[in-house]
């Protein structure tokens, strides 16, 4: 894989839209950069492998959250 992906890229990797990549970025929560004359977005490969991962944690905290809610604590 390249060290860094396009935001079609991204989108492939986490099967969403461009628009939804778009907002990551726009909101800070997927760190990207931009390059080029034009200014596209490029996203380091270990910036999304992060965000993936902050997605499992934030996951796993959601859930657990939940099953303490459920058990009547």
């Amino acid at each position: 894989m390249p060290r860094f992906l396009t935001l079609a890229d991204v989108c492939d990797q986490l099967q969403i839209s461009a628009a939804q990549a778009y907002a990551l970025v726009r909101s800070g929560e997927l760190k990207a950069i931009q390059v080029g004359g034009r200014g596209q977005w490029r996203v380091e490969d270990v910036k999304l492998e992060e965000y993936i991962q902050e997605s499992y944690a934030k996951a796993e905290r959601m859930l657990a959250e939940n099953r303490r809610d459920h058990s009547g604590a």
